[in-house]
């Protein structure tokens, strides 16, 4: 029997397997095989255990790096003055750098052996991202050293001596780091870098020794302009087999003193405006000993590898960090405004067109909270999870780009007059450079989270790929006829599965969460099989075609982004006990995750290149049709009530928000206005009312209302100076600056002449 499914099955399937397999390029097959699987391989299987999703480990900083955020971070940020530095300075004050390196803000994930904090990634994280609330630029000088860099390289592949001798200077600051990986030729293909590096024979320290000759050409670097030690991605050659009979060696990291001969470093470029240091670096002919390749000349050609496994951790924590930052920021600084700010007697963030947009960023902060946690789950698991960390990267940017065209159209012609007061101005700028660097999103949602996914994540496809390449034919049928008919059954099931679920709208799935969010791990099931059906199907029918169709690819992707992030918002809510003040946050952020799974899956259908399989797939699919909604217009407005009321909820969701204590701290005086004004809310119900029995006027000067009021007896004096105290923080924070004539200091706006507003003036 198994010599006949052999005969006629497998080995036909087989050979037809190799035929259609796409061709991997040594950077994709390398990339393939570093980092790991985690949570997205549950998605991507058709049956993810949820109760695995709930034993991972809950969040929570040590009692060390909780006191670094509650002393040395707070005190770094009210040194920052953010305007000062993007707009005049175009530098970090000096005392700032010397603060970070004093207190070992660039050794965040270097081991106290060698005198680094030694934080986990939620730490890194939480303190990225605490920056970012106050100054983009400081942040991004803070996140570099502790992503992908030398320090990142050195501790997991250098050699000791190499360690003992760089880590403890990155560690205190002596030395200020920065990695060269891309070129004017070589941006998101990393692997096409033109950067060579030649085995030869030369001269250091006066002796002739066995090195290479480097010459590059790098751009878009941070940190390079004022680092000292460069670290630097080449391809290695060794035509005269110096060290070995391969004349191509590939990928290769070497790490530079910035003051060696040759070494071209200091220009800068102009990142959007904002501050951090960003540079090109050249070098012509630049010979180094062979000793400074990272790992030594063991490592010589194995760069790829140890940047995709260096990377997939930095992009985790990094960029979604800032993105992260931004919801904070928008969520607590756009729920105040919208409250304080009146048009028509009444709080704009009451109109609906307003509560939509307000709506939606508190949904998507949770969301970006939620997958900003669980993705550093992975990392302090030591996973090396590059699906992931490119779903983390990808999405929450896009949504903080989202969120943040959001707040701006909320604030409207505030947001748009630049100076101390605007506190959105530099994250607008800054929002552009989180979506272009570590991978343009655009090839990190095209060629990135699918196409590396499919294989990577997928029980069966990557094995079978493997046993199509053995070299021993007899072997790889054997092994294949084994996986094929696995695969059969796995697909079978699922296929199965979920047109079932799509008949009985996921009602005979089974979920061992129960209450209001029980029917969420019921949807997410039903799509992750829906998501296995149409990969496998997709990949069954394009072949090789489909790592060319990056708009089906993409959008498959979406689906598999999309259910991670609503199993985060899932495991955020049990995390912090079911908080009940959060449901609605949670029912907008998966609702939100569930809609878009569903859409992308019928837009695969509709444009799927052969027509007859995407009706075929839809039929199986949603045979009944999509019933994926977006959330109600009802939750969405709840949502925006919520981010204008004060209270423990909206401090828990916005808790990394920097909020300075100083009287011209543009945060802090809009989140006071907001409490002083909530704070009368009853009071202005009762002036409306006595605006409605007669006893003062229904418009006119505030003052002059609240004059006939005392005299009418409808409030006493300490509620009159409590209605003005509020009204004159409220005036003075919806202010914008005003400048001098050549733009070179602030006249008015939040920094006035005389410190504060004139009541006479609000009406």
């Amino acid at each position: 029997m198994c010599s006949l499914r052999r005969k006629w099955v497998s080995d036909p399937a087989f050979k037809m397997f190799k035929k259609v397999l796409p061709p991997l390029s040594s950077t994709e097959r390398e990339a393939m095989e570093a980092g790991s699987v985690w949570w997205d391989g549950e998605l991507f299987s058709g049956r993810p255990d949820f109760s695995k999703l709930h034993k991972y480990p809950m969040p929570s900083l040590s009692a060390e790096e909780q006191s670094f955020v509650d002393n040395e971070l707070e005190t770094l940020l009210s040194m920052l003055d953010d305007h000062k530095i993007v707009k005049h300075d175009r530098d970090l004050p000096k005392e700032v750098w010397e603060y970070l390196r004093k207190e070992r803000f660039f050794s965040l994930i270097i081991s106290k052996e060698y005198g680094g904090r030694e934080f986990s990634a939620l730490a890194n994280s939480t303190i990225v991202t605490k920056i970012a609330t106050r100054s983009i630029s400081t942040a991004v000088s803070v996140m570099v050293p502790n992503s992908l860099g030398p320090g990142e390289l050195l501790s997991h592949y250098g050699t000791q001596e190499q360690k003992d001798y760089w880590l403890p200077r990155l560690a205190d600051g002596t030395d200020i780091p920065c990695f060269a990986l891309t070129g004017p030729e070589a941006g998101s293909d990393a692997g096409g870098i033109p950067d060579e590096g030649v085995v030869c024979y030369g001269r250091y320290k006066n002796k002739k020794v066995l090195g290479i000759r480097l010459n590059w050409n790098k751009r878009y670097i941070t940190l390079a302009p004022v680092a000292t030690v460069l670290g630097l991605a080449f391809k290695m050659y060794d035509p005269e087999g110096l060290i070995g009979d391969k004349k191509d060696l590939g990928i290769t990291c070497a790490l530079i003193p910035a003051d060696h001969k040759g070494v071209e470093i200091g220009e800068r470029h102009d990142p959007m405006g904002l501050a951090f240091m960003n540079g090109p670096t050249r070098g012509k002919d630049v010979f180094i000993p062979m000793e400074w390749l990272i790992g030594g000349q063991e490592y010589a050609g194995r760069g790829w590898r140890m940047l995709v496994e260096c990377l997939s951790a930095g992009r985790g924590i990094s960029l979604p960090a800032l993105g992260t930052a931004i919801g904070h920021l928008t969520a607590r600084t756009t729920g105040a405004y919208a409250y304080v700010r009146k048009q028509f007697g009444m709080s704009i963030g009451k109109f609906e067109g307003v509560a939509e947009a307000l709506g939606r960023i508190g949904g998507l902060t949770y969301l970006l909270e939620a997958s900003r946690t669980l993705t550093t789950t992975s990392l302090d698991l030591k996973e090396k999870p590059g699906i992931v960390t490119a779903i983390a990267k990808y999405h929450m940017t896009e949504m903080a780009r989202t969120i943040l065209n959001d707040s701006m159209d909320i604030h409207a012609g505030r947001a748009i007059q630049d100076g101390p007061m605007n506190y959105l101005a530099t994250h607008y700028l800054g929002i552009p450079v989180a979506i272009t660097v570590e991978g343009a999103n655009i090839l990190t949602r095209n060629l990135m989270i699918f196409g590396q996914g499919a294989t990577r994540c997928h029980p069966f496809v990557l094995k079978e790929m493997e046993s199509a390449a053995n070299q021993d034919q007899k072997q790889g049928a054997k092994e294949f006829d084994d996986l094929l008919f696995k695969h059969i059954a796995h697909a079978a099931k699922n296929t199965l599965g979920a047109f079932g679920a799509a008949l009985t709208g996921s009602y005979f799935i089974k979920a061992d969460m129960s209450g209001p969010t029980q029917v969420y791990y019921k949807d997410l099931t039903r799509l992750s099989r829906a998501l296995a059906v149409s990969a496998d199907i997709a990949m069954a029918t394009l072949g090789g075609d489909l790592k060319r169709k990056e708009m089906i690819s993409a959008r498959l992707g979406d689906v598999l982004a999309y259910l991670y992030m609503g199993s985060a918002a899932l495991k955020k809510y049990e995390d912090e006990g079911r908080q009940q003040q959060d449901l609605d946050y949670v029912h907008y952020s998966v609702q939100h995750c569930l809609h878009n799974a569903a859409r992308a899956l019928t837009e695969v259908f509709s444009n799927y290149p052969q027509k007859m399989v995407g009706v075929l797939l839809k039929g199986l699919i949603f045979p009944l049709g999509n019933h994926f909604n977006k959330p109600s217009d009802d939750l969405t407005v709840k949502l925006a009530e919520s981010l204008m009321t004060p209270g423990v909820h909206r401090d828990r969701l916005t808790h990394l928000c920097y909020v300075g204590k100083e009287q011209d701290d543009a945060v802090g005086l809009m989140d006071e206005a907001f409490l002083a004004m909530y704070g009368i809310k009853g009071l202005e119900r009762k002036l409306m009312r006595a605006a409605q029995e007669g006893k003062v006027d229904r418009k006119g000067p505030l003052k002059e209302r609240l004059e006939q009021a005392l005299a009418a007896d409808v409030f006493n004096e300490d509620e009159v100076e409590q209605i003005m105290a509020a009204e004159a923080l409220r005036y003075k924070a919806i202010q914008v600056d005003d400048f001098s004539h050549d733009l070179s200091r602030v006249t008015t706006g939040g920094k006035s002449k005389k410190g504060k507003a004139n009541l006479d003036s609000v009406a």
